[in-house]
């Protein structure tokens, strides 16, 4: 199982786990809390009625007295009331009224007269001065229908604390099941909504750290393959932290391969100028003619020249190869840097009696990148070029436009790559003998645009063209 869906279940799970416990003690309170709400009620109704049946009850005219004239004419009113979108027409509460012995002489209703209700919990009860109460079956036997009774004490009017009865108030609790089912379907409602959140929000964590842990695993699988990748970005959190631990360990990992690297390919490289080096100096210990002597000086200055070219060069590959992003970015005119790579190569164009053509720099073309690194990169063809195309032949130099990026070609009218060495041109020190004899090339400069189209998001090649001689260059994204 993926890390991303483990987040989210384990996310979903502790979130609907907490809401469902919670709505579950909701729902289940729902009921008590309505019906204690309701036994409040009724305790204040209870007595204030048996305050208004005190005189009834005391001239004994409690069944056909004031009392119960009022009580028949509130029974028949339509209180046309809407309780939480639940219509309200009757009144719902019963009314009945004991003696002091706890037998009834009123009801409301007028079916329980006669009956001797002391051992009701709520007559029973409030005859002693205590505060008495009961829910019982609506139907004998039937407990899914309850009546709550509320009963208070009946005093004398004219004899303080006398207690000469109880007066009763009932009410069926099925006149509160609509409310609460109403509350208990808010709550499932709401809660429901709740869970719904909660998976939006673990969805979205989950992928935001997926997506993370995601770009961290990218990047080492890129860097275990010696991909050249730019490294996660900085962040202040864990994740971050772990990025840029990560990035430390590459950079001290590769920078230890690659001076190993290029301490064996510079000390190769510099083996021969140095042999020649000593050959020539050795001679010159020796008594020689001053013709023989200039010319080996004459070859030690020349590989003292390769050397310091070579090392100059490989200092610049070095640089760009060891980042492996682009460390600045700017507005660039990519056909003005032609123009002035055309400019800077003029003198050595007219020492070799070369030409250069330079074709679509009529119009800017913008992107964004370093300046310094493309200039160098255009000046490294351009030499790539000059070294291989015939004396006094043309060189092409163009800008084309294609759709969704920006091509620099050199065209020469040399030989052309050989076969063996087509996949080879981009190896650092791998060089080509020159048509007209002379020394080869540190082998630099072809990787070195490389990295730099690379730096900048494109890509260099090197080709043979049909009609003779070859094509390099390379590509970018405009800007």
């Amino acid at each position: 199982m993926r890390l991303g869906l483990r987040l989210f279940l384990g996310f979903f799970l502790i979130t609907g786990l907490a809401v469902f416990f919670v709505m579950r003690v909701f729902v289940d309170e729902v009921k008590p809390g309505v019906r204690q709400a309701m036994e409040s009620t009724l305790v204040d109704t209870a007595n204030t009625l048996a305050a208004l049946a005190a005189p009834d009850l005391a001239a004994g005219s409690i069944g056909h007295g004031q009392f119960a004239r009022q009580v028949a004419r509130a029974s028949r009113r339509d209180p046309g009331a809407r309780i939480w979108d639940f219509p309200k027409h009757s009144i719902e509460f019963r009314i009945t009224v004991t003696d002091a012995r706890g037998i009834v002489v009123y009801d409301s209703e007028g079916r329980d007269l006669g009956r001797d209700n002391s051992r009701w919990n709520d007559v029973h009860r409030t005859l002693r001065g205590q505060y008495g109460a009961r829910s019982s079956p609506e139907v004998p036997g039937d407990t899914t229908r309850t009546v709550m009774h509320v009963a208070a004490p009946v005093y004398h009017p004219e004899q303080e604390g006398r207690l000469i009865g109880v007066l009763t108030v009932a009410r069926p609790n099925r006149s509160l099941e609509p409310f609460i089912e109403a509350s208990q379907g808010a709550i499932l409602r709401q809660g429901a909504w709740l869970i719904g959140l909660s998976g939006l929000v673990g969805v979205l964590m989950t992928a935001w750290l997926s997506r993370r842990i995601g770009r961290l695993g990218r990047y080492a699988r890129a860097v275990a393959a010696g991909e050249p990748v730019p490294p996660p970005p900085r962040r202040r959190d864990e994740l971050g932290d772990l990025g840029q631990a990560l990035e430390d360990m590459r950079r001290k990992l590769e920078g230890k391969a690659y001076v190993e690297q290029y301490v064996q390919s510079l000390t190769h490289e510099m083996k021969s100028p140095l042999a020649a080096i000593g050959g020539a100096a050795e001679l010159l210990q020796e008594p020689l003619p001053e013709a023989e002597r200039q010319r080996f000086a004459g070859h030690i200055l020349q590989q003292q020249r390769r050397l310091t070219a070579t090392i100059d060069k490989l200092l610049a590959l070095a640089e760009v190869e060891q980042h492996g992003w682009l460390q600045r970015r700017e507005p660039l005119d990519l056909a003005g840097l032609l123009r002035q790579a055309v400019a800077s190569a003029e003198p050595r164009l007219a020492r070799t009696g070369l030409d250069v053509q330079l074709d679509g720099v009529e119009q800017p073309a913008p992107v964004r990148g370093d300046g310094f690194l493309l200039a160098q990169a255009l000046s490294n063809l351009l030499d790539n070029a000059m070294a291989f195309a015939p004396p006094g032949s043309c060189i092409q130099l163009g800008l084309e436009r294609e759709p969704g990026r920006l091509c620099v070609v050199v065209r020469d009218r040399g030989p052309g790559v050989p076969d063996y060495a087509r996949e080879r041109v981009f190896e650092r020190f791998y060089s080509l003998a020159r048509p007209d004899g002379g020394a080869r090339s540190s082998g630099l400069g072809l990787p070195f645009v490389r990295e730099v189209a690379r730096l900048h998001g494109g890509q260099a090649w090197l080709r043979n063209r049909p009609e003779g001689g070859a094509e390099a260059g390379f590509w970018l994204a405009p800007g």
